[in-house]
C-alpha cells in the first residue's frame, strides 16, 4: 500500500471535508449577501423553467441512488431476496433517466448562459468551474453504472470495496487497501467529486444548506377577509390631521 493510496483514500476525504465545512461557515460569517444562488431568471426565464426542474429533481434522484449504493450494506439487499443482478438492474432502470436528467438540464443551462449576453455577463470563473466539475462527474457516474449492470458478475462489483471503504470513513477507520485495485474510472468519479465538494462553499451551490425545505412542514396560512369596512373609508393612504399635511398618511 503506496503513500499515495494512504493519502488519497485515507486523508484526502477527512480534508475535502473539513474545507466543505469550515469553508460553508467562513462563506456564512463573511459573505451572507453573497449566500444566493445568484439567480439569472431576471434576465430570462423561458429555457430556465425547462432546464431548472429537470436539473435540480435529476440531482435528488441521483442522490438517492448513491445513498442506497453506498450506505446500504449488500448483506441487507441479499437478506430481502434481492439478488447482485437484479440490484445492478434496478440501479440501471432507476438512476439512469435520473443521471440523464441532470445531464440535459446542465447542458442546457450551459448553452442558456454562453447564449444569452446578460446572463452570460453574471458568470464568474467559479460559475464555470463549477459548471465542469458538475458535468464530468455526473456523466463519470452515469459511465460506471452502466459498465456496472452490463458486466454484471464479470465486471466490477463496487459494494464490495467502494461502499464498504465509504463507510469505514465515518468510523474514522478508513479501509483504504479496498481502493487500491478499483479500476481507474471509479476513482476518477470519486477523486473528481470530492473535488466538486470541496469547491462547494465557494461557489453558488452553497445556497442548497439553506434550501426552504421547513415549507414542506410549516402549517398553513390562514387569510381572513377585513369583514365590512366603514362607509366612506378607502384603502390605501388617507391625509390626517387639520393642517396641510397630504403628504403624511397612514395605511388602513
Amino acid at each position: 500500500m503506496s503513500i499515495l493510496d494512504i493519502f488519497l483514500w485515507g486523508v484526502l476525504p477527512y480534508v475535502v471535508v473539513v474545507i466543505l465545512v469550515g469553508g460553508t461557515i467562513w462563506r456564512y460569517k463573511y459573505d451572507q449577501f453573497g449566500w444566493t444562488t445568484r439567480s439569472s431568471q431576471l434576465y430570462e426565464s423561458k429555457i430556465l423553467k425547462i432546464a431548472s426542474p429537470l436539473f435540480h429533481y435529476g440531482l435528488v434522484g441521483v442522490f438517492a441512488g448513491h445513498v442506497v449504493g453506498l450506505l446500504i450494506p449488500a448483506s441487507w439487499t441479499a437478506a430481502m431476496g434481492i439478488s447482485n443482478d437484479a440490484y445492478h438492474l434496478g440501479a440501471l432502470v432507476m438512476g439512469i433517466p435520473f443521471g440523464i436528467a441532470v445531464v440535459i438540464g446542465l447542458a442546457v443551462m450551459i448553452f442558456r448562459r454562453r447564449t444569452n449576453k446578460s446572463v452570460f455577463a453574471a458568470t464568474t470563473w467559479n460559475d464555470k468551474l463549477m459548471y465542469v466539475a458538475l458535468m464530468v462527474v455526473i456523466v463519470l457516474g452515469i459511465a460506471v453504472t452502466i459498465i456496472s449492470a452490463i458486466q454484471g458478475h464479470h465486471g466490477h462489483n463496487y459494494r464490495a470495496d467502494v461502499s464498504p471503504w465509504f463507510r469505514s470513513l465515518f468510523i474514522f477507520q478508513p479501509q483504504v487497501e479496498l481502493m487500491r485495485d478499483i479500476p481507474w474510472e471509479f476513482k476518477a468519479h470519486i477523486l473528481l467529486a470530492l473535488a466538486l465538494f470541496a469547491l462547494w462553499p465557494f461557489t453558488r451551490l452553497v445556497h442548497a444548506f439553506t434550501a426552504p425545505f421547513h415549507y414542506l412542514f410549516r402549517p398553513y396560512i390562514v387569510y381572513r377577509s377585513r369583514g365590512g369596512e366603514r362607509p366612506g373609508s378607502r384603502r390605501g393612504w388617507d391625509p390626517v390631521g387639520t393642517q396641510d399635511r397630504s403628504h403624511i398618511g397612514y395605511y388602513k
